[in-house]
């Protein structure tokens, strides 16, 4: 998988001739693919990792935020269909969530390369609204109240807390993702067809009991609902370790993928 000048789709652990499938994920509020880094020796040997870089970060850091959600999805969704050259599992955490499964039925309505499956992390189900449980963090809280948040959450490398203009950049950064985070419409019906599992952690209070089942309602295929330990991100431990409970890694390649 390659994307445009590799600014924007980040191979991480490239393919290579035993590649079957990419694990392909989406950033979630105030994060870059950064987070997914750690994730190449959860991996199995034959899945390939990549990230999508949202604009104003990193690679794209010259680039303006995205204005909305709606700007954001169009851009993650070229992005997606630049980089499906072959089988992937699509993921999103939280924020990335609901944007996984947006670009994943969009690509699906427009007959697209759709994923072999959809994997959604710590996020209520998208077409339930936007309540103020999903608000948070918020854009009326202060700085130094994001950088708690950020910093409680493990979003904050210690080379950023060290440093008060890196901390400023990543408080413009949340506050940008916030903004379109806070234009999020679910589309009307809008539901999957590729197999779904969802993640969530036991102690996550972000995320409603029922979320599981909300979830449900979504896949028109088959579906999944794992817990795991720990908070929003769950564990460092858990969250070092993801792939290894992402179920659709260790299905058996299509025959298109051998």
């Amino acid at each position: 998988m390659a994307g445009p000048q590799d600014t924007t789709v980040i191979p991480i652990k490239p393919p290579d001739r035993h590649t079957v499938r990419t694990l392909l994920c989406l950033g979630f509020c105030g994060g870059g693919t950064g987070p997914y880094h750690s994730w190449s020796d959860s991996l199995p040997a034959e899945v390939a990792l990549s990230a999508i870089c949202y604009p104003g970060r990193e690679g794209r850091f010259l680039e303006p935020y995205a204005a909305d959600w709606e700007e954001l999805a169009a851009d993650a969704t070229t992005a997606v269909l630049s980089a499906a050259d072959g089988p992937y599992v699509l993921f999103g955490h939280s924020m990335g969530g609901w944007m996984a499964f947006d670009v994943a039925a969009r690509i699906e309505d427009a007959a697209g390369p759709a994923p072999e499956a959809l994997v959604v992390s710590s996020c209520n189900a998208p077409d339930r609204g936007l309540t103020p449980r999903d608000m948070f963090p918020a854009r009326q809280d202060t700085d130094a109240e994001l950088l708690d948040w950020m910093r409680t959450n493990g979003l904050m490398p210690e080379h950023v807390l060290a440093d008060p203009g890196l901390q400023e950049m990543a408080v413009e950064l949340m506050r940008a993702d916030i903004r379109v985070r806070d234009t999020f419409r679910c589309r009307p019906g809008a539901t999957v067809g590729v197999p779904v599992q969802m993640l969530s952690a036991m102690d996550d209070d972000v995320i409603e009991p029922d979320a599981g089942n909300q979830w449900r309602r979504l896949a028109r295929g088959a579906y999944r609902h794992d817990v795991l330990p720990g908070g929003h991100f769950y564990t460092p431990e858990i969250w070092r370790q993801l792939p290894a409970y992402i179920a659709p890694l260790t299905a058996p390649a299509s025959p298109a993928a051998v």
